[in-house]
């Protein structure tokens, strides 16, 4: 366990000076914009976050792997021995970054096993800091000031309104009719996936449903927080999501579940 709290405090250190530099990008307006492959968008600051977080990793965890949603990563059978590496995803939110809306984040995990064992996610302009490592529980840095953070109790949970978290740009709609209309539902907009996880970690929010293409870095290091504040991530038809075991490195459509007392299979269409 202190080898975990030690690289915990280096994904920690790491996320913010990423984040840090980010801003700095993020109020010039100085960056260059760049379309992948699958036509979603990279920028010159996603380049920079992930090379200071690949060096800062990489300097006090040589023996470590890194993955990366902006390098190469190889193919299953160089990944395959991998028990233990880095995932990390250098701005989650690339298009909110675009828009300057603010809602991006800089996310890293550990992952021992296939099973995301530190999480860190850094939301830059907020200044806010989300944690967790395997089994010492979830937390959530602002200002200076650390709180434990956990999913939220319904009083009634079987009958009670459930707070949605939805990204801007699915409508409204188009969710609510992937859930069951025997229930009441709040719902709140925001933009960077994992930053939306991080509401039902801290009780802002009760599920979150990814309707969508993600990769693994989008949900390693929430995985780990969601989990050690009691909540769960899984893929839509309830299955566990799976680290480096596929040669994809895409998800499945998945949900962030919060309250566990909830039955979730008979809300989620």
């Amino acid at each position: 366990m202190q080898v975990l709290t030690s690289l915990l405090d280096v994904a920690k250190k790491a996320a913010v000076d990423a984040g840090e530099n980010v801003m700095d990008i993020y109020h010039s307006g100085n960056f260059r914009r760049f379309n992948k492959s699958d036509d979603s968008p990279v920028t010159s600051a996603d380049f920079l976050a992930n090379e200071i977080i690949v060096k800062a990793l990489q300097a006090a965890s040589p023996d470590i792997p890194i993955m990366s949603e902006e390098q190469n990563n190889g193919s299953l059978t160089e990944r395959q021995s991998w028990d233990r590496y880095w995932l990390i995803d250098p701005i989650d939110g690339t298009k909110e970054f675009i828009a300057k809306s603010g809602h991006f984040a800089v996310n890293i995990a550990l992952v021992e096993n296939h099973v995301p064992v530190i999480g860190v996610i850094y939301w830059p302009t907020s200044d806010i800091l989300y944690f967790a490592c395997k089994e010492t529980g979830a937390f959530k840095m602002t200002q200076g000031h650390t709180s434990s953070i956990r999913v939220r109790k319904l009083e009634n949970p079987q009958h009670d309104a459930i707070r949605i978290a939805i990204s801007r740009e699915q409508p409204t709609e188009w969710v609510l009719s992937r859930l069951s209309h025997q229930r009441h539902y709040e719902t709140l907009a925001l933009g960077s996936c994992s930053l939306k996880s991080c509401y039902v970690a801290e009780g802002k929010a009760d599920v979150f449903m990814r309707i969508g293409e993600t990769g693994e870095w989008d949900t390693g290091a929430a995985q780990c927080i969601v989990a050690e504040a009691g909540g769960k991530i899984l893929a839509i038809d309830f299955q566990p999501l799976t680290y480096n075991l596929r040669e994809s490195l895409k998800n499945p459509n998945f949900i962030v579940l919060g309250d566990q007392r909830i039955d979730w299979q008979s809300i989620v269409l």
